[in-house]
């Protein structure tokens, strides 16, 4: 019970961040929100858990090239799903990116390792994909507009490609522990220029709370918790807790934001969110049936 508490306290966590934005109302620029978030929350985790060992690791041939796309990818999720949630609202931001996840990561194993695709993934992914088109459609809600859509959509094709690049990287031996920090703390130097291009609101005393949530309570600590837990756990368990921060994310939009979606987006919404908990929740198992590879899922 303590690696589940452990996992189901990080994906609250992670999903207080899209309202955290909303509610605090800073007037700071998405992308210099998560340049100061990435900077701030990856130096704290670097130094909490980065070991001269586990760097190492990091340096082989290999090893480096997938690190760099981490990197990339890494920041590209930062930046995409801060704009989704300005644009489109905590809930629909957050269902678009997390409804995104696992049809990408589903691809990238396909790619990589040859992994077949199973009837409950192209199931999720029909879900996905005729969610993202009722939310794309005119007058699906006011605030569902076409370009928030497509930036939580690449936020989550940006994570599921996380996933692949991770797990390449534990194949070739990396210290994951040292490889996220590192990847967040770089992705975090890659997009500071824009703390220059776009200061406005940062100094604030709001915009520094909120850089703090993000950076100390939804980075740091969520990391901490979520790495002391995910080692016990299988995979489709890992899944089923991860549902939490969608769901964190709706209920608070709905609940303390007041944002309704309208009609279209309401049922995009949901599609996506059933597509995500079909590939998500394990297969119910028949006495003495053979046991079904369960899918991989991974919650940031």
């Amino acid at each position: 019970m303590g690696a589940v508490g452990n996992v189901l306290v990080a994906a609250v966590l992670w999903g207080t961040v899209g309202p955290a934005q909303i509610w605090a109302d800073t007037g700071t620029h998405p992308v210099s929100l998560g340049a100061a978030r990435m900077l701030l929350g990856g130096l704290v985790l670097s130094l909490l858990t980065v070991r001269p060992a586990g760097l190492r690791t990091l340096t082989r041939p290999g090893v480096r090239s997938w690190l760099g796309l981490c990197v990339l990818v890494t920041a590209a999720f930062q930046v995409c799903f801060l704009q989704a949630v300005e644009r489109s609202g905590a809930a629909l931001a957050t269902a678009v990116a997390f409804g995104t996840v696992p049809v990408v990561s589903g691809l990238c194993a396909r790619l990589l390792s040859g992994e077949r695709f199973a009837s409950r993934w192209l199931w999720g992914t029909a879900c996905a994909v005729a969610g993202i088109g009722l939310l794309l459609l005119p007058g699906s809600g006011s605030r569902a507009d076409v370009l928030g859509v497509l930036c939580g959509v690449v936020a989550g094709a940006s994570f599921g490609v996380y996933i692949a690049a991770t797990k390449e990287l534990g194949s070739m031996g990396a210290d994951l522990g040292a490889a996220a920090p590192v990847s967040v703390l770089c992705a975090g130097l890659l997009v500071s220029p824009y703390l220059l291009v776009a200061p406005e609101g940062l100094g604030t005393p709001r915009a520094v709370a909120l850089i703090g949530w993000l950076a100390l309570g939804t980075t740091a600590l969520g990391y901490l918790l979520f790495t002391r837990g995910v080692g016990r756990l299988s995979a489709a368990t890992t899944g089923t807790l991860s549902l939490t921060e969608p769901l964190v994310a709706t209920v608070l939009g709905v609940a303390l934001l007041g944002e309704r979606p309208g009609p279209l987006a309401a049922a995009g919404a949901g599609l996506l969110l059933g597509g995500l908990v079909l590939v998500s929740v394990p297969h119910s198992r028949r006495a003495g049936a053979e046991p079904r590879p369960e899918p991989e899922r991974v919650a940031g």
